[in-house]
C-alpha cells in the first residue's frame, strides 16, 4: 500500500500550471513537516516535500493557499527520474495528494476534498 498523510506548512504560494497538450491543470507546492523529535538545540527540524495535486483541487489549491497556511494532505508517493541533459540522471521523489484539507484557511473556510 501507497499512501502518505501530512500535515506543514507551505514554504510559498503554490504554483498553478495548465498543460498545453492536455489542458489539465496541476498545482505544486512544498510543505514544511515538523520532525517529533528535537535537536540537540532542543529545537525541532523539519522535513520539507513536495506536492502536486490535480484537477479541480489544483484550482482550489493555487486560490486560496498562500504561503504559511497550514494543510493536511493525503494522497501517495511518486518519484521520478529526470535526465539533466549532460548523461545523468536526478531522483525525484513527490506527493501526488487526492485530498487536501485546509487546516488555518485565511480566505475562505471550505475544504478541498
Amino acid at each position: 500500500m501507497n499512501r502518505i498523510v501530512l500535515i506543514g506548512r507551505l514554504t510559498k504560494d503554490p504554483e498553478k500550471r495548465v498543460l498545453d497538450d492536455s489542458g489539465k491543470v496541476l498545482a505544486r507546492f512544498i510543505i514544511a513537516v515538523e520532525r517529533e523529535y528535537k535537536n540537540a538545540n532542543g529545537e525541532r527540524e523539519a522535513d520539507f516535500i513536495p506536492i502536486i495535486v490535480w484537477g479541480k483541487k489544483a484550482e482550489v489549491a493555487a486560490e486560496y493557499l498562500t504561503k504559511g497556511s497550514l494543510i493536511s494532505v493525503s494522497g501517495r508517493l511518486c518519484n521520478r527520474i529526470i535526465e539533466d541533459g549532460q548523461g545523468g540522471r536526478k531522483y525525484i521523489s513527490e506527493v501526488v495528494a487526492d485530498t487536501l484539507q485546509f487546516l488555518d484557511l485565511k480566505k475562505n473556510s471550505e475544504n478541498a476534498g
